[in-house]
């Protein structure tokens, strides 16, 4: 069982707006594409939220470390297939940020196994704000051809395809660091 804090309430709503942002967005419901930039704001906005009420509380737990960035991916990835499966987007560019997503993922478990915690980064969070706007526009934009629309795209790509670059040569850093500690202990 988990504690049932706010920051993971927060945490599971995200999770559950999942199934509603794909139906919303996929269904030829009456202005549906309305409903699903709705729920994904909702969703962005407690990805923001949990982490912040989290910290300020002192109330981070090990669900919400696991359980946040498994929900962040699911949101996103989620909304790219289904913006794939619409011809909203490029099946490319939902692959390289899901690839991206599940390389950092298995870094991140690799690091922990070799005892190494790699915080967020800045560029991390960067990525976060251009795939949260990217989605957001091809989701709410009619023509997502539109110049500025593309822009973002490709914004997201190069941000993410950075960011994940950026994980790895600090995980690598960090072993470097960590052998180099260890090497010199008594």
């Amino acid at each position: 069982m988990f504690p049932l804090n706010l920051p993971n309430t927060l945490t599971v709503l995200r999770i559950l707006l999942v199934p509603v942002l794909v139906v919303a967005l996929t269904s030829e419901l009456p202005g549906g594409s309305a409903i699903a930039a709705g729920v994904f704001v909702a969703a962005a906005i407690t990805d923001g939220l949990d982490g912040y009420i989290a910290r300020s509380r002192q109330s981070v737990t090990t669900f919400g470390k696991v359980m946040d960035p498994v929900a962040d991916k699911l949101l996103i990835a989620a909304a790219l297939i289904s913006l794939v499966s619409l011809n909203r987007l490029a099946a490319w560019v939902a692959m390289v940020i899901i690839a991206r997503e599940f390389a950092v993922s298995g870094l991140r478990i690799a690091a922990g196994q070799q005892g190494v915690v790699i915080p967020a980064s800045m560029l991390g969070k960067a990525k976060t704000i251009v795939q949260v706007a990217a989605v957001l526009a091809l989701i709410a934009v009619d023509d997502t051809h539109v110049a500025w629309v593309q822009a973002l795209v490709y914004a997201m790509v190069v941000v993410t395809v950075a960011s994940g670059a950026d994980y790895f040569l600090n995980f690598r850093r960090r072993l470097e660091q960590v052998a180099r500690t260890r090497a010199e202990a008594p």
